[in-house]
């Protein structure tokens, strides 16, 4: 099985969600759960992925941790300007940008620069969004907040390959 296949969704994950020697204030930590499914597309199965996380940083400057319910690390990354190190369980790999991170998982780049702000419950400043009822739309993503009172924000494209990503943010989140 590919590195791809293997851990496609951990890697999704870090992507959406999305090395600096130096760690990131610890006041810029987001930390909760997430779910990711992504829909089978062009031959590919679905992938799904339930994890606990801690995004730090920024879109420029940041860290993000995955693990499994009972602590166990799923996969690691830091990024700084001109790259980013992930770290699994089948070694490390190093890429130039979030970007390419997602491209080689994904086969796409997603939008981390914007999931900053979205688990925040906020458009990216540096694309148009259109308020909807329950949120926001912003670079193809639905960016659901009826629910952030109780701590959740569910964000979902609809295009080929559809994603949904269900995000439960800790209270000090």
């Amino acid at each position: 099985m590919t590195l791809r296949r293997t851990y496609a969704p951990a890697l999704a994950a870090l992507a959406l969600l999305a090395g600096c020697a130096t760690a990131p204030p610890a006041a810029d930590v987001i930390a909760g759960r997430l779910a990711l499914q992504v829909a089978a597309h062009d031959g590919a199965a679905e992938r799904q992925l339930a994890s606990t996380f801690e995004l730090s940083g920024n879109a420029e400057r940041g860290a993000l941790l995955l693990t499994t319910p009972l602590g166990t690390t799923l996969a690691q990354a830091h990024w700084q300007p001109g790259r980013v190190e992930l770290a699994t369980g089948n070694g490390a790999r190093v890429y130039t940008d979030l970007d390419a991170l997602t491209r080689d998982v994904l086969g796409e780049a997603l939008p981390l620069a914007a999931l900053f702000d979205w688990l925040r419950a906020r458009p990216w400043p540096a694309a148009p969004s259109e308020p909807t009822a329950a949120g926001f739309e912003q670079l193809g993503w639905s960016v659901d907040l009826a629910r952030r009172a109780d701590g959740w924000i569910v964000l979902q494209r609809a295009r080929p390959p559809a994603v949904t990503v269900r995000v439960r943010l800790d209270a000090a989140s």
